[in-house]
């Protein structure tokens, strides 16, 4: 048996909260001395464990007690639940804490500034110094000149949504602009990049199989990382988070996918990138 300050002690709830527990019925002493002090055993401990994960999920404490009290509570389901949405709320912060490295490293993640066309006509320049003459000639056979193609080039910054994007992925205009400078169109890269994404998704594909939740979380990571090398991002949350979006609305990019690596794995790379950012 334990005391209500060994208790204390040993999970760090204070006594006056244990008082308070056994004040409203939610978590009872197991016995009491004659002298009146209150005595816990194992059981009790176990049972103050959960009420514990329930408090870190903001649960209120008359909802746990009705949980608890309710004939049909089943502990082991509820533990396999708490883990689940502790996760949850462990991913999301860990989405947080990546957001506060980039602010605290510099990074621009809250800038709205528009792209005026001096900055359009500069992306365009350097896409097509990126582009092979055949690429070219062939876009301006299809464009009827190279100004109508250039015109089709811009027509993508006239997009609200393609523009609030860019910012969102790159948290600043300047960000945007520095990240599309750095493109070099070079064929072998993106093939390797290309590449590498492949073995990701068939890794996705291995823990689909096998209900393996490490190797899932590792390839959101690995995913993550390979995105912030193709596109010269800092943090690829948000991009990542657009792409199971995309995914979740099955439309073209989904059946693209699942005919490359299989039925069904739009929708689970989207469901792991929201469990691993805790969305």
């Amino acid at each position: 048996m334990k005391t209500v300050k060994d208790v204390s002690e040993i999970t760090g709830v204070s006594i006056r909260t244990l008082r308070y527990y056994d004040e409203i019925g939610l978590l009872k002493p197991t016995e009491l001395t004659e002298a009146g002090y209150r005595l816990y055993d194992n059981k009790a401990l176990e049972k103050l464990q959960e009420i514990m994960f329930f408090r870190e999920l903001e649960i209120p404490l008359a909802d746990i007690k009705e949980m608890m009290e309710n004939p049909d509570y089943d502990r082991e389901q509820a533990l396999s639940a708490q883990k689940t949405l502790l996760e949850h709320k462990r991913n999301r912060l860990n989405g947080i804490i990546e957001l506060i490295a980039d602010v605290t490293k510099g990074v621009n993640t809250m800038s709205f500034e528009a792209f005026n066309n001096e900055d359009v006509q500069k992306i365009i320049d350097h896409t097509l110094s990126c582009m092979s003459k055949e690429s070219i000639d062939m876009q301006v056979e299809e464009y009827g000149s190279m100004e109508k193609f250039r015109e089709h080039l811009s027509s993508g910054f006239a997009n609200e949504q393609v523009v609030a994007d860019l910012l969102k992925w790159y948290g600043s205009k300047e960000k945007a602009m520095e990240a599309v400078m750095q493109a070099t169109g070079d064929p072998g890269e993106i093939k390797e990049e290309q590449e590498e994404n492949e073995k990701i998704y068939r890794r996705f594909m291995a823990a689909k199989e096998n209900g393996d939740k490490e190797l899932e979380h590792s390839a959101v990571e690995m995913l993550a990382e390979n995105y912030k090398k193709m596109f010269a991002l800092d943090n690829a949350r948000n991009i990542l988070l657009d792409l199971a979006k995309e995914y979740l609305q099955n439309g073209k990019l989904a059946e693209v996918t699942d005919s490359q690596f299989g039925t069904g794995c739009s929708a689970y790379v989207a469901q792991a990138i929201q469990g691993y950012y805790g969305v």
